[in-house]
């Protein structure tokens, strides 16, 4: 990578009055006004001084990513202790942490990134961030200079994944180096100013131990899915956005033994698989001259000529639902991937709507015949309204009556548990008492499901 492409436009003039102060303290909802910098001033020549000093060095492509952090740091001590003007300790610190991370990192949204308890940072133009603790949604007291500040940071990003966002194309998929995924969207889409949202990247990708402590899921259910993946069960993980269906994608391709050969396909890469065996493919958009485009759909088709035991699809949104459903249909069976939908029921709508975007023309029995061999297995996820992510519903695909899909749920949230004191639900997942069909076919797999795995008191 590129250490130009790290550090582009730095050179941009850094604001002279009414900076804000960035940290990462909530604030109430409603607009306030923000405290100014009145060390402005002494951070553009900081700014410009530290530039001065670094020069060339900046874009020395020998300097890896630590190297150029501790030169950085290095010479803005020497110039901060230069400067002359008055200052304590702790405005000092903060002033060479601000320089810093406008030059190394993402500016005011730097101490946002950082912050373990931030999960999404939310920027609605230059002057209003949000962030998500917790599953709530708080506004911070941290802004950017103007919108070109913005741009700049947003120009940034995108350029490290080799991505573009201007007028022309004024919207973006990206993530940043940890994984993190990010959208942005500029004028003149957005109306009031550009919009930035960063769905933050666990550092240590969470286990199924880390679900059940959440309550995201049961031990039996843990169990229930550890076994339908290794006995090469066809999965899709059903839900709203930023309801977790990532997470759950990651805990399922961790119970994939590691002699097995795993292609996976995103749109932004997030996954973060531990097996030694594991090749990833990314889509690309189209360049500025509308060429250059390689979608998930060609990224499926040509997955099927790598010799894959599982396919892993992050998202499937478009036609490329046709071909996935091809590859579990043709022998890769084990394969996982995501769609968005509200129900289980509406997860198969949303995937025979999907086929039919391929532009094949279709009947609807011949679709639905292909989604009822294709798919064992439905997880349907859900955000609660207590900001907690669940999984809702494990639901088998059963067969065919007639021109319907039948399935049977296995294990079912239970709403009817109510909520506490702190308005948390207290419900867990609770077997129906009805035992899956598959239930035979893993046992000849020599993966047998224990006898009181789906009782109905579990």
């Amino acid at each position: 990578m590129r250490l130009s492409d790290r550090l582009v436009q730095l050179t941009a003039p850094v604001r002279t009055e009414g900076e804000p102060v960035v940290t990462s303290t909530a604030v109430p909802e409603t607009r306030r006004e923000r405290t100014p910098d009145h060390f402005a001033a002494v951070k553009q020549r900081v700014h410009g001084a530290l530039l001065d000093t670094l020069g060339p060095k900046l874009y020395d492509e020998r300097l890896d990513e630590h190297e150029l952090e501790l030169r950085v740091r290095n010479s803005l001590q020497t110039v901060l202790e230069q400067d002359e003007t008055p200052m304590t300790l702790a405005d000092r610190g903060r002033m060479a942490a601000e320089v810093a991370d406008e030059i190394l990192g993402h500016g005011p949204l730097e101490p946002l990134l950082r912050d373990p308890d931030v999960s999404e940072v939310m920027v609605n133009g230059p002057n209003r961030i949000y962030v998500e603790r917790k599953g709530k949604l708080q506004l911070v007291d941290a802004a950017f200079t103007d919108e070109s500040h913005l741009r700049r940071i947003i120009d940034k990003i995108v350029s490290r994944v080799g991505r573009r966002v201007d007028e022309a194309s004024p919207m973006v998929d990206a993530r940043l180096p940890d994984g993190s995924r990010v959208n942005a969207v500029v004028p003149p889409i957005a109306l009031d100013g550009s919009s930035l949202t960063i769905r933050k990247f666990a550092t240590d990708p969470l286990q199924v131990e880390d679900l059940i402590r959440f309550g995201t899921i049961s031990p039996a259910v843990a169990e229930l899915l550890s076994a339908c993946v290794r006995g090469r069960l066809n999965i899709l993980v059903s839900g709203g956005t930023g309801s977790g269906k990532t997470t759950t994608l990651n805990v399922l391709s961790s119970f994939i033994p590691e002699d097995e050969r795993i292609v996976t396909i995103e749109d932004a890469a997030e996954l973060q698989l531990r097996q030694d065996h594991v090749l990833r493919m990314e889509s690309r958009p189209a360049n500025v001259e509308n060429r250059g485009q390689v979608s998930i759909r060609e990224l499926v088709r040509n997955s099927l000529r790598m010799r894959p035991d599982r396919i892993v699809v992050g998202e499937v949104r478009d036609g490329a639902a046709l071909d996935m459903l091809q590859a579990m249909n043709t022998g890769h069976d084990g394969s996982l991937t995501t769609a968005h939908a509200n129900t289980p029921r509406d997860a198969l709508s949303r995937l025979e709507t999907m086929v039919l975007m391929a532009g094949v023309d279709l009947p609807s029995r011949a679709i639905r015949d292909q989604v009822n061999s294709a798919l064992d297995l439905i997880i349907q996820q859900a955000r609660l309204k207590d900001g907690t992510r669940r999984i809702t519903h494990i639901t088998e695909v059963v067969g065919m009556e007639g021109d319907v899909i039948t399935l049977q749920d296995l294990f079912v949230f239970d709403f009817a548990a109510g909520v506490d004191e702190n308005g948390k639900f207290r419900g867990t997942l609770r077997s129906t008492g009805l035992r899956p069909t598959f239930a035979d076919r893993l046992a000849e797999h020599g993966i047998p499901l224990p006898a009181g795995l789906f009782s109905f008191d579990r």
